[in-house]
This record gives structure tokens, C-alpha cells and sequence, in this order.
């Protein structure tokens, strides 16, 4: 089994335990904010458990019906996790207002404060955790799910400390408002995953800084008057593709044109990696009085 889905199932066991804590604790003791926390963090179980099964999809090799790899299962995940953390975020809304317009006593509070810190803890190193795999492998399906558990940190804390206060001041709105910073922040981070979830879906080019990083690299090869044009690029999960037209010396023979792209590509792979790098050679349609001759050892 990779990291990654090693990764992504300790996401999921993390998950369900927290989900079985906040909501026993939250409906005992009458928090909307700790059930809207239960209610997140079952969306984030259910997005950990298509992380999963997409990290699966999304490392399998090539094949005749997918010659480009399953990179894209992990993106099609991304944009699953973000629509569910708005529904998520909805039903909380919904939830905290019904309890300013007909509020509810909250009992044992000083419970509801110790799980939503402990729970806070167990995701920062969690999604520290994800975070590290994500950053190796350039997982977008990692980064999603550690960015869930990252916003429940916030949120975790954020609704303990408006316990402790609901707790010192008896103000017992505390709870609904609490429960609607978490909605606000649930809508925010589920609308920049769809944002990257979503573009390599449309193969979105890469990045400027990787399109200059290729360019460099492409600049540094160029022998004599050859040069290159129509380069394009996109993203599939963790690979990326980038595909251009090498325009050579009339009189480059086959063997020196494929030296030359096998400089470039292992180029450019050597400062990006998960990258697949097809280049068409075209030859060049001006007359030179001199070319420099190829050299290998360039």
C-alpha cells in the first residue's frame, strides 16, 4: 500500500472517532455548535473516504482506456469534498439560527469545552501529517482532506473558547454565534478547493513559475538557431504534461535531434518532478550561413 493511501485511511480513522465523541457529547449537553461540529466532521469522513478510494484510483499505472493515468480521480474528489462542505455549512446555518429564534439550555458545558480542545489536538497532528504526504507526493486529495482538518482546528478552538465564555458569562448565544463563525469559515474553505480542485479538471496550465522553469530549461539546451514554440501544459493529479515544437537545423540528423530533446526533457525533469515532457521535433525553414554544430557534451 502507497503512503498516500496510508495516508488518507489514517484521515478516515481519525474522522469517525471524532464524529462518534461530538455528536454523543453534543446532543447530551444541547450545543448546536458541538452538533455543527459533528455534522462537519462527518462531512470530512465521508470526503476522507472518497480521498481514499481516489488515492487508490488515482496511482494505478496507464492503461489502453486511461493512456494519460488516473491522476484526475483525485481533482473529480476535490470538487466532491468542496459541494459537501457546503451542504455542510448550510445545514449549520440553518441550525444556529433555529437556535437563536427558540434558544435551549446547555448543560455540562465544561464536557463540551474538553472535547472540542482534545479535538483540536488530534487534528493538528493529523493534518500535519497529511500536509508532509501532500507536499512528497503532490497530492491534491491529501491537500484537500488536510485542509479540512486544518479549518476544524480553528473551529474546534474557536467554539471551546466560546464555551469557556458562554460558561463565565452564561450568555448562552454564545453557542449559535460560535456555530456560525464555523459556517463562514467552512463556506471560505470549501470555495478556494473548488477553485483548485476544479481547474486541471478544464487542463488548466501550469503555474508561471513552473512555465518559467521550463523555459529556462529549454533556453539552456538550445543549440545554434534552434528554438521551440506552441508549449502547452496541463495537470492530472500529481502529474503534470507539457508538450512543445523543437524547431532544428535542416540538417540535424535524426540521431543528434533526439539527443538534444533527451537533454531538454531530462532538463526540465530535474527540476519538476511527477512531469511528462513530448516534444515535436520541426525543422527549421531559414537559410543560415552557419549553424553551430551539435555537440553531446553541451
Amino acid at each position: 500500500m502507497s503512503k498516500k493511501t496510508t495516508t488518507a485511511r489514517l484521515s478516515v480513522y481519525s474522522n469517525s472517532f471524532l464524529i462518534a465523541i461530538k455528536a454523543i457529547v453534543g446532543f447530551a449537553i444541547g450545543s448546536v455548535s458541538i452538533i455543527s461540529e459533528a455534522m462537519h466532521s462527518t462531512m470530512d469522513l465521508l470526503a476522507s473516504v472518497i480521498n481514499f478510494y481516489s488515492v487508490k484510483m488515482a496511482d494505478r499505472k496507464p492503461d489502453n482506456e486511461h493512456p494519460y493515468g488516473h491522476g484526475k480521480f483525485e481533482n473529480i474528489s476535490g470538487v466532491i469534498e468542496a459541494l459537501l462542505i457546503f451542504f455542510a455549512a448550510g445545514w449549520i446555518i440553518y441550525e444556529a439560527i433555529e437556535r437563536i429564534v427558540n434558544p435551549k439550555e446547555i448543560e455540562h458545558i465544561g464536557i463540551g469545552f474538553i472535547v472540542m480542545l482534545g479535538s483540536a489536538i488530534i487534528n493538528f497532528f493529523v493534518s500535519r501529517r497529511l500536509y508532509k504526504v501532500a507536499r512528497e507526493t503532490d497530492s491534491i486529495a491529501l491537500e484537500a482532506d488536510a485542509l479540512h482538518l486544518k479549518t476544524d482546528i480553528y473551529t474546534s478552538l474557536g467554539i471551546a473558547i466560546g464555551l469557556l465564555l458562554m460558561w463565565i458569562t452564561g450568555y448562552r448565544l454564545l453557542d449559535s454565534i460560535a456555530a456560525l463563525m464555523v459556517a463562514v469559515l467552512i463556506i471560505r474553505q470549501s470555495y478556494l478547493l473548488l477553485i483548485k480542485a476544479f481547474s486541471p479538471l478544464l487542463d488548466t496550465t501550469l503555474p508561471d513559475e513552473e512555465l518559467n522553469i521550463i523555459k529556462e530549461a529549454i533556453a539552456r539546451k538550445k543549440y545554434g538557431c534552434i528554438d521551440f514554440h506552441q508549449l502547452r501544459s496541463r495537470k492530472a493529479g500529481n502529474m503534470k504534461y507539457v508538450d512543445l515544437h523543437l524547431v532544428m537545423p535542416q540538417d540535424y540528423s535524426v540521431k543528434d535531434s533526439h539527443a538534444i530533446c533527451d537533454a531538454i526533457e531530462k532538463e526540465i525533469e530535474s527540476y519538476i518532478k511527477n512531469i511528462e515532457v513530448h516534444i515535436h521535433v520541426e525543422p527549421c525553414n531559414k537559410t543560415c550561413e552557419t549553424c553551430e554544430q551539435f555537440n553531446p557534451t553541451v
